[in-house]
Order: structure tokens, then C-alpha cells, then sequence
């Protein structure tokens, strides 16, 4: 999400500002667990650390580690919400703009959480269908290798991309950027027709080993290079995890949909500017009934940042 605040004002005061607002509600419940620090007489207790314990979704091998470094990261954010406290950033208008639009949000997402945190899982069935009317997911996946020259997107010139038409491969145009001083990082990539659209992967599919094409990303480009298309099938029992969570995400989001759409028919709803009733879709659902990703596309999610900035690229081939 893109901050919509000047850059006048620090994101991070912001937030911690409006989370120190926030939190004024919670005073009481705050004070009642059990100390595990002070900060010039601000508590730090129990209660928070098991709730940042139970947010950060840390695995039961790491939680000894995971706590003390939460609780280091709880100290930190209590002086920076003394600092902001202090500076009255709570008063600042576009802070105070925030933390009603937080409210909001927290409200909201409680309340479609509440009417939708019953949905059944997903019958074996349901499962078995899915994997069987996707084959392109599952039984015939195809795993692309790629190699990747990444450049900033202003020296994609029309000379290079001139070039691009006679050179033959990845080393070609790598030399043609040496001498033309132009700098690249490089990098390899896999992908398999599961992480990608159906459209995409087909369309990877059909080039030939070798093939090269640009991917542009805001400021960066990749120049990328096949170098290998094979058969990865995934059998039904690995696909199944990934496949229920799917569904799930999937009855959940139609669940939200359908709460929204019963509320607005009942609600009395006044536009008052006329320009803003252009727009023909209905307002996004909250964060809560977000849209659900395709199985394997859950599961490239947890790779490195750089690597899903690439994955992101070639997601946008055009």
C-alpha cells in the first residue's frame, strides 16, 4: 500500500503514533499482566509479548529466540511512542486522520472475522476435483529455468532493444552492456507453471530454449534468458495442503463478498459528488477476506524479497 502522507512527516513516527493513540483504549487491560520490563515507567508486559508472539506466527523451535528479540522490539517501539508522545504527534492532523482510518479498519475486519471465521474447510472431495480440473497446476507442470541480466529501466534504450533482435544469447547482450558501460546484476530463476497465470506459462511454454525477452518493474528491467523447460508434475498428496488452503481463502472471500453485498442492499447510501459514482466495482472487502492465491503461487511467497521481485517481473510480461 502507498503512503498517501508528505514526506515531511516520518512513516515510522506515523504509525507508532497512531499506535500509541490506539492502544490509550487498552490502557487498563495493558497494566494488568504481568511485567517483564520497564521503560522510564511504561510496563511492558506478558500479555503484549505473547500477542506479538501469536502475530509473528513463530515456529515452537524458535520461540526462545523469537521472545527475547520481541521483546527488544517492544522496548524500541515504547521509547519511539514516548518520543512521538512528547512531540504531540497524536495531535497532528493528518496522524489523528490515521488512527480513525486504523479504527476503522480494525473495527471492520473484526466484525467480517466474526461472520465469516466459521466456513468449513474444504471436503477431500473438493480437493480432489480441484487438482483434477487444473492440470496445468499439478499433473503437467512445467518448471522454467531462466537466467537474468537485471538493469535499471532508464538504459533499456531503443538501441538495446534494437540489439536484442540479432544477439543469440544471455552473454551476447552482456558484453554488448560492458561496452556500452552500462551496469547489471546478475541472477538465476526457476518458475513453474503453478507460480505463474495459466496464460503466462503457456506463453513461456511455447518459446524456444534460449529465447530472450524483457521484463520491466518500475525503476528495473530483467533481460531474461530460457535456458530450460522440463516436466515437474506435483502428485495430488503434495498439492493437497496448498490446494485446501486455497479453497479456503477462496469461501472466505465469497463469504465477505456476499456480507457486503447484503449490507449495501439494505443500507441507504447517498452520493453526494458525482464524480466519485463513476466507478463501477463495489468497495474491496476488508483486509481479512483478501483476495486467495493460487496454491503455488502461497507457496513461492516465501522465498527471498529479490527473488519475488523477479517473480513479480515475470509476472508481468506483457
Amino acid at each position: 500500500m502507498k503512503n498517501a502522507f508528505p514526506s515531511s512527516r516520518s512513516a515510522a513516527v506515523l504509525m507508532l503514533a497512531a499506535a500509541l493513540a490506539l492502544s490509550a483504549c487498552g490502557e487498563k487491560a495493558k497494566k494488568t499482566g504481568q511485567a517483564l520490563a520497564s521503560v522510564n515507567g511504561e510496563e511492558i508486559t506478558v500479555l503484549q509479548l505473547n500477542e506479538e508472539m501469536q502475530r509473528s506466527g513463530v515456529q515452537a523451535a524458535q520461540q526462545d529466540t523469537a521472545r527475547k528479540q520481541l521483546l527488544e522490539g517492544l522496548i524500541d517501539r515504547q521509547l519511539l511512542q514516548n518520543e512521538a508522545a512528547k512531540d504531540k504527534l497524536e495531535r497532528d492532523p493528518q496522524v489523528m486522520q490515521a488512527i480513525e482510518r486504523a479504527k476503522a479498519m480494525i473495527v471492520a475486519q473484526a466484525y467480517m472475522q466474526k461472520r465469516i471465521g466459521s466456513q468449513a474447510r474444504p471436503a477431500k472431495g473438493e480437493v480432489e476435483q480441484y487438482y483434477q480440473q487444473h492440470p496445468e497446476f499439478f499433473a503437467n507442470r512445467k518448471q522454467f529455468d531462466m537466467r537474468q541480466l537485471v538493469l535499471a529501466t532508464k538504459d533499456v534504450s531503443e538501441q538495446l532493444k534494437s540489439q536484442l533482435d540479432s544477439v543469440k544469447s544471455l552473454e551476447e547482450a552482456a558484453a554488448w552492456l560492458d561496452g556500452h558501460q552500462i551496469k547489471y546484476v546478475r541472477a538465476g530463476l526457476t518458475r513453474t507453471s503453478t507460480d505463474l497465470p495459466p496464460e503466462l506459462g503457456a506463453r513461456l511454454a511455447a518459446m524456444p530454449k534460449g529465447q530472450l525477452f524483457i521484463i520491466r518493474e518500475g525503476e528495473r528491467s530483467m533481460l531474461i534468458q530460457i535456458t530450460d523447460v522440463k516436466d515437474s508434475p506435483l502428485s495430488l498428496d503434495a498439492a493437497t495442503a496448498q490446494i485446501e488452503q486455497f479453497l479456503f481463502n477462496k469461501k472466505n472471500k465469497e463469504a465477505a463478498e456476499a456480507e457486503i453485498k447484503r449490507l449495501r442492499s439494505t443500507a441507504k447510501i447517498e452520493y453526494f459528488n458525482k464524480a466519485d459514482t463513476t466507478a463501477a466495482a463495489a468497495p474491496a472487502a476488508p483486509a481479512a477476506a483478501a483476495s486467495p492465491t493460487p496454491p503455488a503461487q502461497q507457496a513461492a511467497a516465501s522465498q527471498s524479497s529479490a527473488d519475488e521481485a523477479a517473480a513479480r517481473g515475470v509476472a508481468g510480461l506483457k
